[in-house]
């Protein structure tokens, strides 16, 4: 039997109703309150943070293309402080998907790529839509998938067809991966927009809440509906919820507005392909399921899951090793040696970043150079590669690391140990301004 971990995701939806940031994140993400981490036995592996109508003007579209938004920015804030990196983000309009993981676990993931597919307009405006985060943890392939499908009562085909779409719209270039549902894990997360079946009016929907009778408004749940006829979703699975529906509310408060009848629209679903490996069952135990009711600023509640699942613990492929780092120089060319494992094959467009140490980020590179063309000396067909980086490759003392991408993956196969850069004159240190202030 091959070993095996436990690996734990956290995941958030929030539909944010085009508000910027205004409340702490801290209890929507199972943490302490600010300076003081909630007791328990370990953080989550990595958080996967799902929102909708995150403010998108069109006069915007590029710079949001280029630049984190104040909300992938509020919640790396938060979880920066427990050492989370942002793996990546992918945005179309008013969608975003962030994943965050714990820095131990970098080296780790494998064959990142992003896709989406727009929904809105018969397929040619991204308001609806999907974005989508695919990659290999500890050698298992996991999607993760955030949508807006089309809103209100009625339309629930069109809801049907987007998902629809979706699935047929997505395809990786993993061979093995190239569908959503081919990967090892799936989840599934967004403002599915599903409502409640006709026959019952928002007033008798909000007492039946009152009384806590859920599971007779869960009954006329359109989405799971759909999923009983296999028109959408069914190749998925919901643990039943047991809040209360996280749509629609009176802004800045917990009073349902009864304008709307209230709804579950935003849920979370998963599916495991469990026997893919001979000798490894896969699992994924969901063990939460909720709500946030306090959180008031948008018309919808935030919904969080967290699931443990089973990858390989022994698992390693394509790792670069660098070798230990001198101390740098400022205003002088640097450089660096690593290694190769055999089953990496490196091309031209790899390159290695300079980060400061702790970095919160895998956009955060100060510098980097192509690793093949910054290559000085030594045998070509060595494993064992020297690169330099130039004089201007950073611009103040301090501890850095340098990481080694692959461009063919996006993956980071190689993490240098922290070192030091300094000053030939200890004396005075000269001001420079460069990338992001630093």
């Amino acid at each position: 039997m091959p070993l095996r971990m436990d690996v734990w995701l956290y995941m958030v939806t929030w539909n944010v109703a085009t508000r910027h940031p205004e409340e702490d994140l801290h209890e929507m993400l199972g943490l302490g309150t600010p300076g003081k981490q909630k007791m328990q036995e370990r953080l989550p592996d990595f958080y996967v943070i799902g929102l909708q109508e995150v403010k998108s003007q069109p006069q915007n579209i590029v710079m949001d293309a280029i630049f984190d938004d104040p909300w992938t920015n509020a919640y790396r804030d938060v979880l920066a402080t427990r050492d989370y990196v942002k793996v990546k983000t992918i945005r179309l309009q008013g969608l975003l998907l962030s994943l965050f993981c714990l820095r131990k676990h970098l080296l780790h993931l494998r064959d990142i790529e992003t896709q989406y597919t727009r929904t809105g307009f018969g397929g040619m405006w991204g308001n609806k839509g999907a974005v989508t985060i695919r990659l290999s943890i500890y050698g298992c392939s996991v999607c993760l998938v955030n949508c807006h499908l089309t809103p209100h009562d009625h339309l629930l085909q069109e809801r049907i067809t987007d998902y629809n779409n979706i699935i047929r719209a997505q395809i990786f270039r993993a061979k093995e991966t190239s569908n959503i549902f081919f990967h090892d894990y799936v989840f599934w997360i967004g403002d599915l927009n599903f409502r409640l079946a006709d026959g019952i009016n928002a007033e008798e929907i909000d007492r039946l809440i009152k009384k806590g009778e859920l599971t007779r408004l869960l009954e006329k749940d359109q989405l799971r509906q759909a999923m009983s006829s296999g028109e959408a979703f069914s190749e998925l699975t919901e643990q039943l919820p047991t809040f209360a529906p996280s749509y629609k509310f009176e802004f800045h408060s917990s009073q349902y507005d009864l304008k709307r009848r209230p709804s579950w629209t935003d849920r979370i679903l998963f599916k495991v392909n469990a026997n893919v490996y001979e000798n490894l069952t896969l699992q994924a135990e969901q063990v939460l399921y909720r709500s946030a009711q306090d959180y008031v600023q948008s018309d919808h509640k935030p919904v969080m899951g967290e699931f443990v699942i089973k990858v390989f613990s022994d698992y390693y492929e394509r790792v670069v090793e660098f070798l230990p780092v001198e101390p740098w120089y400022l205003d002088e060319e640097n450089s660096a040696s690593y290694t190769l494992s055999g089953d990496v094959q490196p091309t031209l467009w790899d390159w290695i970043g300079v980060f400061k140490d702790e970095f919160s980020s895998l956009d955060d590179y100060l510098c980097y150079v192509y690793a093949m063309r910054g290559a000085a000396g030594g045998n070509s067909n060595s494993r064992v590669k020297k690169v330099v980086f130039p004089d201007t490759a950073v611009r103040a003392t301090g501890p850095y690391r340098l990481l080694y991408f692959s461009h063919n993956s996006g993956s980071v196969l190689g993490m240098s140990e922290a070192f030091e850069v300094r000053s030939r004159d200890n004396g005075h240190q000269t001001q420079f301004v460069c990338r992001d202030g630093y």
